[in-house]
């Protein structure tokens, strides 16, 4: 007898059906997989016997022939061991009478016939329901994360006998009630902006650049505050909405990061520390392709400490996808594309001692050691980098002063304000900040006055800009003029814009 299961493989963030045949006929004992497994895959061989064997089934001693269709596709990872069990069972005529058809069975088998998470789950299961299907029985571990899926029947269970019994209607299995998002808005007490003593012009521009969703590089001596400011970040950033923390909480799931919550409910904020490779920052593996730093940290803040002491191969590496958006991976294993829309923030010291510059220390580096500290940084990077801000010390008296700044939730409120102009500007054009607008968006809501244009103009001489630079200089005259609630660009907005790229200056 041929049994047909539905499973789903993961290729990249997207789920891809594959149909698990089973053919079990009179013969010598055999079990062959086809269908272009992998060694994971094969290995389900021994897990699904003895799951079976353990969960009070019998395992057919017969000729077994189990394929995977479509046999182009290579199939991956554990998360197919539940379909062969099912469709064991089905060809063998354990399971006469249940329904099996249009379900997506989904899950990893200890040898006891428990059932294991697995990674992916909710690509998978959002694939799945886009190709029409409704039904799903899914590890009971992965519950969480399945339950933001609405419009869906899901049957968490946890043992390979509840998914008989479940298909027999000996104990049906309770489906899933459908979870509504809620985001994270709870900031940690010690990073509120209202901590940070001083630095107007840094945390002007942290401001401007989450308004607009800018990069971000501070500049200044050890112990100045670049690295509490930049933790800062996430309690201005406005609140996910629904449809980002899905598409923020695939790339997790798939990546394996996921927390127990189940959902991605507060922006990323990922710091990778400066050894970091190529790989694990743009995302690879020997064999299966798993997203890198800068994909985990889509839709919030890729913070890079010590900026110069990465390696360069590794900084380069984030030219295209602060260009685009997205990072295209190639590896033995496929070639990939996966999300990488983030906000870079990066903090760095002037020089190799870290006092170049400061009003309070002495610099001990020469200008040639100088020079080869900040080569380490390449111009085309820096370029992609909008707001370039110089962080000094302050003095005790400030520094103990109990004047309490401006708190976070002050400043998101404004921040949050800006963004809404923004949404409304770009609806329908599927940008969401001002930091995405191309040509096209600059020359239709950027216009310059012409007092405006004469400033840009004197900067873009003197400076030596590119024309890049011009461009993402308009980009942060835009968001500085939102956060003023302007309709037009002023002179005074370009200004600011201008002073904010300091390395151009040098």
């Amino acid at each position: 007898m041929i049994a047909k299961i539905v499973c789903y493989a993961l290729n990249g963030l997207e789920g891809v059906p594959v149909e698990v045949e089973t053919d079990v006929n009179k013969g010598v004992p055999s079990y062959d997989m086809v269908g272009l497994p992998d060694p994971a895959v094969k290995e389900s061989k021994e897990r699904v016997r003895s799951a079976l064997k353990n969960s009070g089934l019998l395992f057919p001693m017969n000729r077994i022939t189990i394929n995977f269709a479509p046999a182009d596709i290579k199939k991956e990872g554990a998360s197919f061991d539940l379909a062969v069990a099912i469709s064991l069972l089905k060809a063998s005529e354990q399971l006469i009478g249940a329904d099996v058809k249009e379900t997506v069975f989904l899950g990893e088998l200890a040898l006891n016939g428990d059932l294991r998470p697995v990674a992916g789950l909710l690509p998978i299961l959002i694939s799945a329901k886009g190709h029409g299907f409704t039904r799903f029985v899914i590890p009971a571990a992965n519950a969480k994360e399945a339950r933001y899926l609405g419009g869906a029947e899901i049957y968490p269970a946890e043992t390979l006998g509840d998914v008989v019994k479940h298909l027999l209607g000996i104990a049906p299995i309770l489906p899933l009630e459908t979870a509504y998002f809620v985001p994270h808005t709870g900031a940690h007490v010690s990073a509120d902006l209202k901590f940070v003593k001083g630095q107007p012009m840094a945390r002007r521009a942290l401001e401007i650049a989450v308004a607009g969703g800018h990069n971000l590089l501070l500049s200044g001596p050890p112990g100045a505050g670049k690295t509490m400011l930049a933790r800062c970040i996430p309690t201005v950033m406005p609140d996910l909405t629904f449809d980002e923390a899905l598409e923020i909480t695939k790339i997790h799931s798939v990546a394996g990061v996921l927390g127990e919550e189940g959902i991605v409910s507060e922006r990323p904020f990922r710091t990778p520390h400066h050894t970091a490779t190529t790989v694990s920052m743009c995302g690879g593996g020997n064999r299966v392709v798993h997203p890198g730093e800068i994909s985990l940290a889509h839709g919030g803040v890729l913070f890079l400490d010590e900026l110069p002491e990465y390696k360069r191969s590794t900084l380069e590496a984030l030219r295209q996808p602060l260009e685009d958006g997205k990072i295209t991976v190639s590896r033995a294993g496929g070639t990939f594309t996966y999300p990488a829309r983030f906000m870079l923030c990066a903090s760095m010291n002037p020089c190799p001692c870290g006092n170049y510059g400061s009003s309070s220390r002495t610099c001990s580096c020469t200008p040639a050691e100088i020079r080869r500290y900040r080569r380490k940084i390449s111009g085309p990077l820096l370029d992609r980098i909008d707001l370039q801000v110089e962080v000094d010390d302050i003095d005790y008296d400030e520094l103990t002063s109990r004047d309490e700044q401006e708190s976070s939730d002050t400043v998101k409120a404004r921040v949050d304000a800006a963004r809404r102009i923004q949404r409304t500007r770009f609806e329908g054009a599927g940008i969401n900040t001002n930091a995405e607008m191309g040509e096209k968006e600059i020359a239709e809501f950027c216009a310059l006055t012409r007092e405006g244009d004469e400033i840009l103009r004197a900067a873009f001489e003197r400076m030596h800009l590119s024309a890049r630079a011009r461009s993402r200089i308009i980009k942060v005259a835009r968001t500085i003029a939102d956060l003023d609630s302007s309709e037009d660009i002023l002179p005074r907005h370009v200004f600011e814009a201008v002073s904010y790229r300091i390395f151009d200056q040098i």
